[in-house]
């Protein structure tokens, strides 16, 4: 397995810092959720008119960039908010093709007081659409565990409803656990066929808190790592294992120059088996 951030626990830092840390700290890639001020990577120059440039830093640095997370939303009953996540998937698949990345992540969204079985019908076909597009640059397309769509029992029939041309699972360890109260077994049985990537991030509960919880540094919280790990590991599952640090939603955590290789720590003995 290898180790990865998302660039939402570093909105602060540029580019040359963010390949720098990642290769001070030991990580083998970078997972671009925004950069810097915007979330709309397409928009900043090192994606657009110098992304040639920003490729070459990676490759001198023997970085990847695994996937590339999205904010496009799978279901809305919206056709314009629809044809938006469309070219939003279209303009992120040119991307990561560019830099050599193998997935997209995207949401599927909140039901809204939407009968479940008829936003598995309109997400079903959304997501098919979304797939194809990103598979016409090579790019397979993966639903994160979130909003209503978070507990595998959920999730599952609308990745089965993907089939073809398909779509895989970004496996969010924390929401299954901490919103869905799912045991990591559990989620694993529902979805490991289809878990390409994953997204971690420790917390307490706290009930002062809108969410129900504080986010934590890495093994100060109660979320079983150990235990989603062995689940990886038994599955056969040899990918990325992604720091999801929000630090650009929670500005009052701590920073990730010390987030991120507490993350790295935890995750190279686990790999390595102490």
């Amino acid at each position: 397995m290898k180790i990865g951030f998302t660039t939402l626990g570093c909105p602060l830092w540029d580019m040359d810092t963010i390949i720098r840390r990642a290769v001070e700290y030991g990580y083998d890639g970078v997972d671009f959720r925004g950069y810097r001020k915007t979330l709309d990577l397409y928009r900043c120059r090192e994606f657009s008119s110098g992304i040639k440039e920003t490729i070459r830093k990676f490759a001198d640095a023997g970085l990847e960039t695994p996937c590339f997370s999205t904010s496009a939303h799978v279901f809305t009953q919206e056709p314009a908010e629809r044809s938006a996540a469309l070219d939003e998937v279209r303009r992120y698949a040119e991307i990561c093709a560019l830099f050599n990345g193998k997935y997209l992540r995207v949401f599927v969204g909140r039901l809204e007081g939407t009968p479940r079985p008829l936003a598995l019908e309109t997400a079903g076909e959304a997501l098919r659409e979304m797939a194809a597009a990103a598979g016409e640059y090579g790019i397979l397309l993966l639903v994160e565990t979130h909003d209503d769509w978070t507990a595998g029992a959920d999730l599952a029939p609308l990745i089965l409803a993907a089939d073809p041309p398909g779509a895989g699972v970004v496996w969010d360890t924390h929401n299954t656990v901490r919103l869905c109260g799912e045991p990591p077994a559990e989620t694993w049985r529902a979805l490991g066929a289809r878990v390409r990537y994953t997204h971690w991030k420790d917390s307490i509960p706290c009930e002062d808190s809108p969410e129900g919880y504080r986010l934590c540094l890495p093994g100060e919280g109660d979320i079983p790592f150990r235990a989603i790990f062995e689940c990886l590991r038994e599955g056969g599952y040899d990918g990325y294992l992604a720091f999801e640090w929000e630090k650009r939603w929670y500005p009052e955590i701590a920073e990730p120059e010390i987030a991120f290789p507490r993350f790295a720590q935890v995750m190279r003995d686990m790999i390595k088996g102490e």
